[in-house]
């Protein structure tokens, strides 16, 4: 966020000097207006064009897509407009040395002026400028997909596989089941006169076999 505050207060900066250079001398007196930007194809010549055919033209135009980049965070077109800040200013001076010969930077008011320094430093801080920002962050567009639950730790070995929302791990014995208790009679909470008045079931008194030496029923 800072450094695309940053970034968006340098880039503007650099488009106000690049459209504001224009209007200052930028060599000899003869204000950077008077250049058409024709001259900087064919070649530098004493006419002075209108406003909008003159080398206002392409830097109003960066300035635009500066103005356009800082908006958007979008650093390419930022880039973009400080690099025909400086490509114009860069050919008008190579249109203007061979006008002249050569080119000259003089304190009496003769040669490069402050208009070229203006429109350059114009162009170096849209560079920087989008140097500086760091763009929109970039979304991931991929579908998300419900990622698996993770394979427990040691301290929780019967929680996997999950057949449940995550919760506290829930202890079981690693021995099977006991079964039902086969008891079936009475509860161990009945009274001890309930269990006295159940049936019993009778058997016939059985006389024991006869032993030898043992008189008989007879008494013989």
């Amino acid at each position: 966020m800072i450094r695309n505050v940053l970034g968006s207060i340098v880039a503007l900066l650099g488009a106000a000097a690049a459209v504001l250079s224009p209007f200052r001398d930028w060599y000899d007196g003869r204000l950077g207006r008077y250049y058409g930007v024709d001259d900087l194809f064919t070649g530098v010549t004493a006419a002075h064009p209108g406003v909008l055919g003159s080398i206002l033209l392409p830097f109003l135009f960066a300035a635009v897509l500066a103005v356009v980049g800082v908006v958007l965070r979008f650093r390419p077109l930022v880039a973009l407009a400080g690099v025909l800040v400086l490509g114009f200013t860069v050919l008008w001076m190579v249109r203007q040395g061979q006008a002249e010969g050569s080119l000259t930077v003089a304190g009496d008011g003769s040669g490069l002026q402050q208009g070229v320094a203006g429109a350059a430093g114009g162009g170096v801080l849209l560079l920087l400028g989008a140097a500086l920002m760091s763009g929109r962050g970039r979304r991931d567009r991929r579908p998300r997909v419900a990622q698996p639950y993770a394979a427990p730790g040691s301290a929780d070995p019967d929680t996997w596989p999950p057949t449940r929302e995550p919760g506290p791990s829930v202890q079981t014995s690693p021995w099977p089941e006991p079964e039902a208790d086969p008891y079936v009679g009475p509860s161990p909470g009945s009274s001890a006169s309930s269990r006295d008045t159940e049936p019993t079931a009778t058997y016939p008194v059985q006389d024991p076999p006869d032993r030898p030496g043992r008189p008989g029923p007879s008494g013989d």
